[in-house]
């Protein structure tokens, strides 16, 4: 595979977008560490883990796009994607998909053996996200759960166990995903509902599927403060969780029933901010 195919891939999975979900990986990691082992933990540690995530994305998101490719192929918003447009094969993008899943695999080897036996749970969920779709309203839950991993995966990369603080953390960012993918659902509403794909804002509708996803943010934002007590932080992330509140609220803001052409700034923007603040946050409260 060339230089130019890599790129294009690599564009085609929105590589960037990793940092959705590696901030709340290394908060997993560190927060982990500190609270059960009372110690800090080694650059290796995070040098693997931040191969085993860029694994894990990676494949999920060429996977997703493989599995898509004759429906965003139908999809205006989507038909000019590298695969329905003939930019990359498919035997290109399956040697991706395996490449990443090396990674991700000889990553988890390098942590500790909890790690290693989790790892069948995580592949499961990042292939069987793109199906639900086809079959359930409650597809953005499944994603959810798969971008929950992250943290989660951090945490017993450095601990090797899962304790009820790390749970905690898992269902924080896998409601706080849900939600933001609901928003972004409710730009293909009509192309489901003809395609008969499900989604939250295609059964209930735009409005509802607002509401729906302003509730997955609420309860996002009481596992954060759940969070604050259980992990026994101080005021440094209890001031991080504020701004983070304000964020959601006005990422809801950004994005009406009637005007969603704010969705991008209120789904790429706004989420990318919250996950980079949160674990500043984290880290400054550890640190002092």
């Amino acid at each position: 595979m060339g230089l130019n195919k890599l790129r294009i891939i690599l564009e085609m999975i929105k590589f960037e977008h990793t940092i959705f979900a590696l901030p709340f990986a290394y908060m997993g990691a560190v927060l982990g560490s500190i609270v059960v082992n009372d110690i800090w933990p080694t650059w290796g540690q995070i040098g693997w883990i931040t191969l085993a995530m860029v694994g894990a994305r990676s494949a999920a998101m060429a996977l997703n796009r493989l599995i898509d490719r004759r429906i965003d192929a139908k999809n205006p918003r989507t038909k000019n994607r590298a695969i329905p447009a003939g930019l990359v094969s498919l035997t290109e993008v399956l040697l991706f998909i395996v490449v990443s899943f090396v990674l991700l695999f000889w990553s988890a080897y390098q942590l500790n053996m909890l790690a290693v036996k989790l790892l069948p749970v995580a592949v499961f969920f990042l292939v069987f996200y793109s199906y639900t779709k086809r079959f359930t309203w409650t597809c953005h839950l499944i994603l959810g759960i798969s971008i929950g991993l992250a943290p989660l995966g951090g945490w017993v990369a450095t601990t090797g166990q899962i304790d009820m603080v790390s749970l905690i953390l898992f269902v924080t960012v896998a409601l706080w995903t849900a939600g933001f993918d609901v928003i972004y659902a409710c730009q293909d509403v009509e192309f489901d509902r003809r395609e008969g794909l499900h989604s939250i804002p295609s059964r209930f509708g735009i409005p509802l599927g607002l509401k729906i996803a302003r509730w997955f943010h609420v309860l996002t934002f009481i596992g954060l403060f759940i969070l604050f007590y259980m992990a026994e932080l101080s005021w440094w992330y209890f001031a991080g969780m504020i701004i983070a509140g304000f964020i959601l609220v006005y990422e809801h803001l950004l994005v009406k029933p009637t005007d969603l052409s704010k969705l991008n700034t209120a789904f790429f923007t706004m989420n990318g901010v919250l996950s980079v603040l949160v674990f500043f946050f984290t880290l400054l409260d550890l640190v002092i």
